[in-house]
């Protein structure tokens, strides 16, 4: 069973002994950083484009991918970024396909390395439908850092339509939900959000 039967939060549950808890925003007041002008430009040109053909390859290519490059070059291109990448952890409890992005802590780019640290799962429009994937594929990065000794708090999750973004973290068996949903634009609370989660991973 892929990542992608796990097609909601109480599948994810069951199979891996989970816990769910559902509030806020677990994200602190963080000072907002700015894009640059170029993503800002970029992405009032493209937005329309993407929101008008609808299909989730072109949101995650033409919305998401180019904020996770802001990311990767704010933080001086020491992270790694992949997208639609195998991630076979553990096939024989469904802990294997692709994930539609996973940034690692690791600048390597040839290959996943530890510590993985936030998954974002690219969805059409019903955010809701890809909780339980991105709960899935954050299972698997949690358990491919202990595998790589290199294990980290707290793993990172996020759903978006690319103009929507939901966010979750795990820690331990406990998966903590905010049920706010934030827009683009404005980008500056997402890339933020974005970059305070590998930080504090």
């Amino acid at each position: 069973m892929p990542y992608s039967e796990f097609t909601t939060i109480t599948k994810a549950e069951e199979a891996f002994g989970l816990t769910t808890v559902e509030g806020r925003r677990f994200i602190p007041d963080i000072e907002l950083i700015k894009p640059s002008q170029q993503l800002v430009e970029y992405l009032e040109e493209v937005l329309p484009i993407a929101i008008a053909t609808g299909s989730e390859k072109v949101r995650s290519e033409l919305i998401i991918s180019p904020i996770l490059i802001e990311v990767w070059k704010i933080l001086e291109k020491q992270i790694g970024i992949f997208s639609g990448e195998e991630f076979d952890v553990d096939s024989s409890v469904g802990l294997n396909g692709r994930c539609d992005f996973l940034l690692s802590r690791s600048p390597k780019l040839i290959e996943i390395d530890a510590p993985a640290v936030v998954i974002v799962e690219a969805k059409k429009s019903d955010l809701r439908s890809g909780i339980g994937q991105c709960v899935a594929e954050m299972v698997a990065a949690q358990r491919f850092n202990k595998m790589k000794n290199k294990s980290v708090n707290t793993i990172y999750g996020s759903v978006t339509s690319g103009t929507q973004w939901r966010f979750m973290k795990l820690e331990e068996n406990t998966v903590t939900f905010d049920l706010s949903e934030y827009p683009i634009p404005p980008i500056d609370f997402i890339l933020s959000a974005l970059i305070w989660m590998i930080r504090n991973a």
